[in-house]
């Protein structure tokens, strides 16, 4: 399955040098590279709304598959407690990602990903699509956790064991969350849902480490971007950092829970829905003090899966239907602009 998306990479290879990050344990000042200009939304931090926040939703309340609903219309996103994954499973994971990411430079090098690579260690693969670069290191698994293994070839086990289980947690999550929200949606066909709950499906692990940074003011720890999937799980460590934008509002701070994930809202749910569930315009922040770490599981459809809108309550689509890797092939080249390509007017 990771081989069918991985194609879609194939056919549009990055340059090595939007892959390799810079050794930040090096830095003491902010390379013109990662300078980033000030923005009239980032201007003032200061100004943003800290009483407001993304809902947070007990997944064992009765009416959870509402509130999910109302929060994907709403915001394309939200906080989820009570869902069932073991603490010992989150601090498992966030071990092995601040072991991984605390290696030498050269050692992290040994899993770099290939310029048409989907998996592995690197800057995130949007970086070339804005004209600085990210204050970040990401490292990529599809399926099997092959790239640890240049980097531990004789000492990868418990790593990749830890990496498999919280895979595995994610999955039986994410397909919950799935069967819930497009209940809600009112898309009870078996035809229709046939990839949740099988091997129909795709699914991808990526650790995220922002470094410190001597000034934060003028770097990007991830640039504003929806993501691709249906849904993504994140798990962020107590550091602040995670941003999302509502129309009308701008930049609201996800403030860290050590009992709740994130659940945002990707692409394929955007047009599923015909627009009708936000994709979440999400970014990250630095600063100069804390590292940050991030997990994130994003979970969708096969590749060969074809995504159409769902008229319901309209008789009108808002999207050209298309296959999950076709999409993902106009993503990859038109990163920003992907939704346009399928729209109709």
């Amino acid at each position: 399955m990771a081989s069918n998306i991985s194609e879609a990479f194939r056919n549009h290879p990055l340059n090595l040098n939007d892959i390799i990050p810079l050794d930040f344990s090096s830095l003491r000042t902010l390379p013109e590279s990662h300078a980033w200009p000030k923005s009239n939304d980032e201007s003032d931090h200061s100004s943003f709304n800290e009483s407001l926040s993304i809902p947070i939703i007990d997944l064992m309340d009765p009416n959870a598959m509402e509130q999910i609903g109302h929060a994907c219309e709403k915001w394309g996103a939200f906080q989820l407690k009570n869902h069932g994954i073991p603490l010992s499973v989150v601090e498992d994971v966030e071990v092995k990602s601040k072991e991984l990411f605390s290696l030498p430079a050269e050692e992290k090098l040994k899993g770099l990903r290939s310029p048409g690579g989907a998996t592995g260690y690197g800057r995130a693969r949007i970086s070339p699509f804005f004209p600085k670069q990210m204050w970040h290191e990401g490292f990529t698994f599809m399926g099997s956790s092959d790239d640890a293994k240049k980097i531990w070839p004789n000492n990868h086990a418990m790593f990749c064991d830890t990496i498999k289980n919280y895979q595995k947690q994610m999955k039986v999550l994410a397909e919950k969350l799935t069967h819930m929200i497009l209940n809600f949606m009112g898309m009870n066909s078996e035809e229709e849902k046939k990839w949740v709950g099988s091997k129909n499906h795709f699914e991808a692990i990526q650790l995220n480490y922002y470094p410190c940074c001597p000034e934060p003011d003028r770097a990007m720890g991830l640039a504003p971007h929806t993501d691709t999937s249906f849904l993504t799980i994140l798990h962020q460590t107590q550091t602040n950092g995670l941003q999302i934008f509502k129309e009308c509002v701008g930049w609201v701070p996800i403030n860290p829970d050590p009992d709740t994930l994130v659940v945002n809202i990707g692409d394929i749910l955007h047009i599923m829905s015909n627009a009708r569930f936000h994709c979440a315009l999400h970014r990250a922040i630095v600063n100069s003090t804390k590292e940050r770490y991030s997990v994130a599981y994003f979970y969708g459809p096969q590749p060969d899966y074809v995504i159409s809108p769902l008229l319901l309550h309209s008789h009108v689509p808002c999207f050209h239907a298309l296959t999950v890797k076709d999409y993902l092939s106009i993503k990859v080249k038109n990163f920003g602009t992907a939704l346009t390509f399928i729209t109709i007017t």
